[in-house]
């Protein structure tokens, strides 16, 4: 699809066609400001309707993407490129342009000239495997009620020792600094910035001198005998904690400090500004005063003066850092592959930041299928693809980088969003929703850009329904496909070499949920109405892959599974803690990990180095991320 086209029609899960109401188009095209038109697209006979000229040309004048190598004749210009090297150009651009973000000039017109590697990073002869962790979930003894970047630390370090490399983790992303706290860190205030929540009190700098936080800790650690992961309880305590050693060091001189809130600069003092202005007015910057709520009002700015307010932004500020070099110690035990939200709350920083460039009567989510009959409806705000364009697609680089930051890898979920978005206006239901098409060869080209930088790989979250286009783009790309051997109808040995390979995700069935039939039973429970002929295929296919019945034990039959997933050709495998342990909750069951298991036991877990040894790979097939 290109660019803004919305599609007129598509296809099911059902293989049924379905026309989106023309109440649904206007409002799309009432949303982009488009000058719109019909158009039969060629070969796959699907009717579009896409943006006009006169919004094509405007957008075309702030951003020019390149892959390296490439000469388009563009006239005469002037380059200033990112090393502050100028050129000036005749007609056609070299083709030994440094990949980067550059400035041209043509006609008196300031562009953004975005060189791209042409594919991401991806290093020939990857073989590697890594534990995938829930954070949130994974709790050690010194946990406060919700596992931390220590506990990743900590996991990280016992993954290399089981001859793992790296470490996959549920997003980072921040939510609003308010009770009751958002539960879904696929449903962030922002992408870009990390919640203090991840944070191990203890470590913080000048933790040690501040009384009280002994108190505050052994409260908090009785959290972790308990089934439900209570974020409120963790945060409240978590905030009392972080305010009073604020109050100790916030006067200090730390250079490492004040270098890393001049090199995040604008972004991150509007993001701490939010979070004070969220503190004082509630969530929903939609009904704040009017004087702020936009990020670039004159009143948000003048909050930097406020001696008060300007305390507060500077706290936020400090969790931030404070977060960096947490993460930052967690990466150098091994490579940690974040994981980048599909989207981010409609109230929260991302959406007050990026308004302009949004859709904000829209929420993206998917059509009716087998597993949600009436679909789904995510709650998250689109780019507009011509406002995203004419940002110099700043709010995306911003994200991807800042997702990058001290990362060995990214998973980017629901990969096919790149390309098109379910979009559903305001008021309507899911099934009357509309594809609209994203800007794919740049947003790709800008992700290669950004993994080469921070010599990261690229995982595409690719289920469900994917065009073939869309996948083979991805591969020459260098993108990791992502097969599931719950989803996949062939073994894990005829899984392609370009993918990462697991068994299950966070949204899914353990294995000892799935074969116990607990996962079932558990959703019927809270009102959900599962797939059960699917689940009792799936069931059937690792019946057949393990050779188990029904009087093997559970744990030969998760280590069965593991043996036949380490057949897999793929660069990538992942193994899930809640399998090492046996755990038959599914991770995303609301607010609940389980029976706790202190990640303390996993050294003594002989189930957990089982899997290990299965999914390790030999010495001269391996390379680090």
């Amino acid at each position: 699809m290109e660019p803004g086209a919305i599609q007129l029609e598509y296809v099911d899960a059902f293989g049924a066609a379905h026309r989106p109401p023309e109440e649904t188009i206007r409002a799309i095209e009432r949303a982009r400001g488009w000058v719109a038109f019909a158009k039969a697209s060629t070969g796959a006979a699907v009717a579009m309707r896409r943006p006009g000229p006169a919004s094509s040309e405007r957008s075309g004048r702030s951003v020019v993407v390149l892959r390296a190598g490439e000469t388009p004749a563009i006239g005469p210009c002037e380059l200033a490129l990112e090393d502050g090297t100028s050129l000036t150009v005749d007609r056609a651009l070299p083709g030994d342009l440094p990949l980067g973000y550059h400035r041209l000039h043509r006609r008196g017109e300031p562009s953004r000239l975005i060189v791209a590697p042409r594919a991401c990073y991806l290093p020939a002869s990857l073989r590697e495997w890594g534990w995938a962790i829930q954070l949130y979930a994974a709790r050690s003894r010194r946990s406060w009620g919700i596992g931390d970047l220590a506990d990743l630390r900590w996991l990280a370090r016992w993954a290399k020792q089981q001859g793992a490399s790296m470490a996959l983790v549920n997003p980072l992303a921040s939510s609003t600094p308010i009770l009751p706290q958002q539960p879904s860190p696929y449903f962030p205030s922002s992408r870009r910035f990390r919640n203090p929540l991840y944070l191990r009190v203890e470590e913080l700098d000048g933790a040690r001198e501040v009384a009280g936080i002994g108190a505050l800790a052994a409260e908090a650690r009785r959290l972790n005998r308990q089934r439900r992961i209570d974020r409120d309880i963790a945060f409240r305590l978590k905030l009392q904690a972080f305010e009073r050693i604020w109050r100790r060091v916030r006067r200090r001189r730390d250079r490492s400090f004040e270098t890393f809130e001049r090199e995040q600069g604008t972004p991150l003092f509007e993001y701490a500004a939010f979070c004070a202005l969220a503190e004082r007015f509630g969530s929903g910057w939609h009904g704040w005063p009017a004087a702020y709520r936009r990020h670039d009002a004159p009143a948000v700015q003048r909050l930097a003066k406020d001696r008060d307010v300007s305390d507060r932004i500077r706290f936020h500020i400090w969790l931030q850092y404070q977060l960096d070099q947490q993460i930052a110690r967690a990466s150098r035990e091994a490579p940690i592959v974040q994981d980048l939200p599909v989207g981010f709350d409609a109230d929260g920083a991302d959406a007050w930041a990026f308004q302009d460039v949004l859709a904000d009567d829209m929420s993206i989510g998917a059509p009716p299928d087998q597993f949600n009959t009436r679909g789904q409806n995510w709650g998250l705000p689109p780019f507009v693809p011509n406002r995203l364009r004419e940002a110099g697609y700043d709010p995306f680089i911003q994200t991807i980088r800042a997702c990058l930051r001290h990362a060995g890898g990214l998973r980017i979920d629901h990969v096919m969003g790149l390309f098109r978005l379910f979009w559903i206006p305001r008021g309507m239901e899911p099934r009357d929703g509309a594809y609209v098409g994203n800007a794919a060869d740049d947003l790709l080209a800008i992700v290669a850009l950004e993994s080469h930088r921070a010599r990261a790989v690229i995982v595409g979250e690719d289920l469900g329904t994917v065009e073939e286009h869309a996948r083979a783009n991805l591969m020459a790309r260098a993108v990791l496909s992502y097969r599931l051997l719950w989803f996949e109808k062939v073994p894990p040995a005829q899984f392609p070499e370009q993918s990462l390979a697991a068994v299950t995700t966070h949204d899914l069935p353990t294995i000892a949920g799935l074969w116990t039939g607990s996962d079932l039973k558990a959703q019927k429970q809270i009102g959900l109405a599962p797939n059960e002929q699917g689940t009792l295929e799936i069931r059937e296919r690792v019946r057949t892959l393990t050779r188990a019945s029904d009087r093997t034990p559970l744990e030969t039959v998760i280590a069965r599974v593991y043996d036949a997933l380490g057949r897999a050709p793929s660069r990538i495998l992942t193994a899930t803690l809640d399998d090492a342990m046996a755990v038959e909750e599914r991770p995303n069951m609301p607010a609940t990990s389980g029976e706790w298991h202190p990640i303390e036991t996993l050294k003594a877990n002989a189930l957990a180095a089982r899997i290990a040894r299965a999914l390790t790979r030999p010495a001269s097939s391996k390379r680090r991320v």
